[in-house]
């Protein structure tokens, strides 16, 4: 998410273990991230700090500090990560600060000039797992992380410009994901102006081309 002006912020909103791979294909170096925002600790959402963290530090040579913000409980979590990949790296001594702030349910928080709020949402992981609003300016963003249908993805996607919504299968599967079919009775209480489906699985990339609703794409940026 990159929120320009005069003080122009980029966020990475989670950080699986494939990101990295994702942001160097794409041209998107790791210094130019002022922080991350997690919306929930499992692996294929915050999976990918800890070499996120070790290229930031050995190869582009940070010095600015980075901010990761996220559940509570975040900071054990990846620094339990980062031991068992890279056995003591969390001693080292980084050249760039690295900030941990745990977000409180509904609670805004100021991340640089941007407000993030989380909502809890239905998807265990350990932690409280969040859909993320994310306001800068006139502008909002809402990503509804990982979860099954809940009322919370109406109080956080309402009047966003852009709501990237998890949905994980085509019909009613029951578990700790979205459908497209629940996702459509209830797509009138969302109130977002435009809505991008992510997290899909083979069966719903199957069925997206012949949907009316547009899914999201590596490498496809979006302009609020």
């Amino acid at each position: 998410v990159h929120a320009d002006g005069p003080d122009p912020t980029c966020l990475l909103v989670d950080c699986g273990a494939s990101s990295l791979i994702a942001m160097k294909r794409f041209g998107v170096e790791t210094s130019t991230i002022d922080a991350i925002l997690l919306s929930h600790l499992h692996g294929d959402h915050f999976g990918g700090l800890p070499f996120f963290i070790m290229e930031a530090h050995y190869v582009s040579g940070r010095e600015r500090p980075l901010v990761v913000a996220g559940p509570p409980g975040l900071e054990t979590r990846i620094q339990a990560a980062m031991e068992v990949l890279y056995p003591g790296s969390t001693e080292v001594g980084r050249q760039f600060d690295l900030e941990f702030i745990e977000l409180q349910d509904e609670t805004a928080a100021a991340i640089g000039p941007v407000s993030v709020t989380p909502y809890s949402v239905a998807h265990p992981s350990g932690a409280p797992s969040y859909a993320l609003r994310v306001s800068y300016k006139d502008k909002v963003l809402a990503f509804s992380g990982d979860t099954a249908w809940t009322d919370a993805l109406s109080r956080a996607s309402t009047g966003a410009d852009l709501f990237i919504c998890e949905c994980n299968h085509f019909e009613k599967s029951g578990g700790h994901h979205l459908d497209y079919e629940t996702l459509m009775q209830h797509r009138a209480e969302l109130g977002c102006r435009r809505l991008v489906l992510t997290h899909m699985s083979d069966e719903m990339l199957e069925q997206i081309q012949s949907l009316d609703t547009e899914g999201a794409a590596d490498g496809k940026s979006y302009a609020l």
